[in-house]
């Protein structure tokens, strides 16, 4: 039964001679690049400008990167960080050695305030709409970058799942293993592919996106389930938590996730 496992041991990028493209970096490049183009047509259907289409991109690329960074120190690795603030937003360890990591550690909950906290400026001044209208829009989007990103997570044998005790599942090479684990990044992977899938019909095939916030609400509501569920199949990460029934990813998970509950049905009672 061994070929129900998959052994795996990809470079971590395409090597140029001179310098070498890691994977997770180009897919994090196609998740914006596809991620623009949708709301390009997202933005001519409005009849919105594509000059404020320009800012949105740069304020949200940023906003994942800074955001994303921070939720990583601040909730996961805040025992190290706080002794080497240098290193939290630059690309380099100076500690037990120097070298360059680029910005490894990366928080999908810390990207979500980071992105919801610059679009309400980003809505106030610029798009001059509700913050709600543009989070309904953006949402559907940021669902299909979750697909890219968890695929990064996989060429770089990161976020791994627990081992399955069968012969099912993947071995992670590159961490000198023999044995398979849950693919819990494709896991994550596939179903956000299915709530991208979802919330692009119900723009563009209902009338959803003129409930203020439903779209926004299920968007939250799905994809931070996910999360929930796909944790207790993951391999704790850097956290002091193991002890808990619940970890870290699934605490902060709860309160978004009603959070969208809240929004949805705020929104379908709504006259």
């Amino acid at each position: 039964m061994s070929y129900l496992s998959i052994t795996w041991d990809p470079s971590l990028g395409l090597d140029l001679g001179f310098f070498t493209i890691r994977y997770y970096s180009l897919l994090f490049i196609l998740a914006f690049g596809f991620g623009l183009y949708l709301m390009k047509k997202i933005y001519l259907n409005e009849g919105i400008a594509l000059e404020k289409l320009d800012k949105l991109f740069i304020y949200t690329v940023l906003a994942t990167i800074i955001g994303a960074r921070l939720g990583h120190v601040f909730f996961y690795d805040w025992s190290y960080y706080k002794d080497h603030l240098a290193e939290i937003l630059l690309p380099f360890q100076f500690y037990p050695t120097f070298k360059f990591t680029g910005f490894a550690g990366l928080a999908s909950h810390g990207a979500a305030i980071g992105i919801i906290t610059t679009l309400y400026f980003y809505s106030k001044n610029i798009l001059e709409k509700p913050l709600l209208f543009i989070l309904d829009r953006l949402g559907i989007v940021v669902a299909l970058a979750g697909v890219f990103i968890r695929i990064g997570n996989l060429m770089n044998s990161e976020i791994v799942g627990k081992p399955t005790g069968t012969n099912y599942g993947i071995v992670f090479e590159r961490l000198g293993e023999d044995f398979p684990r849950h693919p819990t990044q494709l896991y994550e992977a596939f179903a956000y592919l299915i709530v991208f899938f979802i919330l692009w019909r119900l723009y563009w095939k209902t009338n959803k996106k003129e409930q203020q916030g439903y779209l926004f609400g299920f968007f939250f509501t799905s994809l931070w389930s996910v999360r929930f569920v796909i944790e207790f199949l993951k391999e704790a990460q850097i956290d002091n938590r193991g002890d808990w029934v619940l970890n870290t990813g699934q605490w902060l998970s709860i309160p978004l996730i009603f959070m969208g509950l809240y929004f949805m049905i705020k929104h379908k009672i709504r006259p």
